[in-house]
C-alpha cells in the first residue's frame, strides 16, 4: 500500500515510510568502508591510511547535497501542499542546479588545492601522493555524488522512498563489484586508483539515474 505525505501517520506507518531512507543513509556511508576493506586487504596499509585521511574532506564538501536536499525538500513539499505545483517545480529546479554548480566549483577547487588540503589534514611523506591520487579521482564525480545525496531527500518528497533506496542500493552494489574487480586484478601500484574509480563510477550512477525519474515529469 502506498503511503502519502498527506496521510495520517501512526508510529507503524511512519517507521514503514522512513525505513527506506534509513537504508539509503546506510548504503551511502559504506563507500569508504568498501574501499577500505579491499584496499587494506589487497593494496596495503599505506594506501588504506591514505583513504582514511582524505575521506573526511571529501565527505565534508559532499554535504552540500544533504544541505540542499534537506532544506529544499521542506520548501518544495510545503509549496506543493499549498497547491502551487508550478512554483514547487521552479524551487526544485533551482535546488538541483545550485547544488550541481556548487559541486562543480568545489570539485575544481578541491582538485587544484588537494595537496595543501591534505597537508593541512596532517598527511605527510609517502601518504601524500596516495591521498592526492584518491582524492582527485573522487572529486571528478563530486557534483554527481552531491546530486545523489540531494535526490535521496527529494525521493521522499515525491513519496518514492523505495525508489530512492533502489537507486542508492544500485550505486552501492556497483561500488562493491568494481572494487572487487579493479582492486584485486590491477597491479599493486594501481589498486588505490582502482578503488577510487569504483567509488567515482558508483557515485555517477547514484547522481545521474534519478534524473530519469524527475526530469521527464518536469
Amino acid at each position: 500500500m502506498t503511503i502519502q505525505l498527506s496521510d495520517r501517520f501512526t508510529y507503524g506507518r511512519l517507521i514503514k515510510f522512513t525505513l527506506p531512507s534509513i537504508a539509503m543513509m546506510i548504503f551511502t556511508s559504506i563507500y569508504s568502508v568498501v574501499d577500505g576493506f579491499f584496499v587494506s586487504n589487497f593494496a596495503g596499509k599505506i594506501a588504506f591510511s591514505a583513504i582514511n585521511l582524505i575521506m573526511p574532506f571529501l565527505m565534508i564538501v559532499a554535504t552540500v547535497g544533504f544541505m540542499f536536499g534537506t532544506g529544499g525538500t521542506a520548501i518544495v513539499a510545503s509549496t506543493l501542499g499549498t497547491g502551487d505545483k508550478k512554483k514547487a517545480n521552479r524551487y526544485f529546479s533551482l535546488f538541483v542546479y545550485a547544488a550541481f554548480v556548487l559541486g562543480v566549483l568545489f570539485a575544481i577547487l578541491g582538485f587544484a588545492f588537494i595537496r595543501p588540503i591534505a597537508t593541512l589534514l596532517g598527511v605527510k611523506d609517502e601518504l601524500l601522493g596516495d591521498c592526492i591520487v584518491y582524492g582527485r579521482i573522487i572529486l571528478m564525480t563530486l557534483p554527481f555524488f552531491i546530486l545523489q545525496l540531494l535526490f535521496q531527500s527529494f525521493f521522499v518528497a515525491a513519496e518514492k522512498p523505495r525508489l530512492g533506496l533502489l537507486v542508492t542500493g544500485a550505486a552501492g552494489v556497483t561500488n562493491m563489484i568494481l572494487d572487487a574487480i579493479l582492486v584485486i586484478l590491477l597491479p599493486l601500484e594501481y589498486k588505490l586508483a582502482g578503488a577510487a574509480v569504483a567509488t567515482a563510477f558508483s557515485q555517477l550512477i547514484g547522481g545521474v539515474t534519478p534524473l530519469v525519474y524527475f526530469f521527464p515529469k518536469k
